[in-house]
């Protein structure tokens, strides 16, 4: 739109603080291929919708599809990306059923031109690394078709202002819900994810544990083993201990000093029987 001198036009700025305003998407530890793809969207909706929540739901996605399969079961996998899948077809089908509303009363009024934005449109190249972001990115497009639609009625009094404000507000809440649940069901994976590690650790510790208590058992059980000539070796446990031996060779004297009186009762008995003779 070409307006007079005395009006200043967008000349770029809005986009700025568009994206200035909104998170950074980091794919530094995102080693997939992109298909890239260049998104034109004019609607200050469509571009802060997608400022806000496109890189969220590409990295979630990516967490869930490539991430969590290593851990999870690919089951337990396939059940989120097909509650994915069918939030995104919902919203598509949403979105399209409003664009076919709004161009029934277009047909019905007779109207022929739509209204246009001056400022100028966001014009990206998107890294698309999943079919979600395709999906996603797809609706982002009718989101942006239908806003200026939607305007377009309620300046020639088809709608009123309060039925415009409701229908966008309803629109937007439905095109920030499947950002919403990616991120959702990313964290719930993550917990799930951290719950089997800590079980399969506590199961590796427990194993290692049991294995330490066999060894040891085993160890008690079979004792300390004596080599065979252990009995005959000097100094082995059947010489007797110091105590003892002290003992023995205290007593000892005594001992062989009282074997010449042992034959003392035979002698006497001999010289009783021969007085009798």
């Amino acid at each position: 739109m070409n307006g007079p001198t005395n009006v200043r036009l967008d000349d770029g700025a809005a986009n700025r603080r568009i994206l200035a305003r909104e998170v950074v998407g980091d794919y530094r530890r995102i080693e997939q291929a992109s298909l890239k793809q260049n998104a034109t969207l004019k609607s200050p909706e469509a571009k802060r919708i997608f400022a806000r929540y496109f890189h969220s739901l590409q990295i979630n996605t990516h967490f869930i599809s490539e991430i969590a399969r290593i851990r999870l079961s690919t089951e337990d996998v396939e059940k989120v990306e097909d509650a994915l899948r069918s939030g995104l077809v919902e919203l598509k089908d949403e979105l399209g059923k409003a664009i076919e509303g709004a161009q029934l009363l277009f047909r019905n009024e007779g109207i022929t031109s739509e209204a246009t934005y001056d400022t100028k449109p966001l014009e990206i190249e998107v890294g698309v690394i999943s079919s979600f972001g395709r999906r996603y990115l797809e609706c982002l497009q009718q989101l942006d078709q239908l806003m200026p639609m939607l305007r377009t009625l309620e300046i020639l009094e088809v709608i009123t202002p309060t039925e415009t404000d409701r229908r966008r507000a309803l629109l937007k809440r439905f095109a920030s819900k499947p950002p919403k649940s990616a991120r959702f069901l990313a964290t719930g994976l993550r917990v799930r994810m951290n719950e089997v590690a800590r079980q399969a650790a506590e199961k590796a510790a427990g194993s290692t544990e049991r294995a330490v208590e066999a060894t040891g058992e085993e160890r008690v059980q079979a004792g300390p083993r004596l080599p065979e000539d252990a009995t005959t070796a000097p100094g082995s446990s059947d010489r007797l201990p110091p105590s003892e031996t002290t003992e023995d060779s205290a007593t000892g004297p005594e001992k062989s000093r009282s074997k010449p009186d042992e034959p003392t009762e035979p002698t006497e008995a001999i010289a009783t029987s021969m007085q009798r003779q």
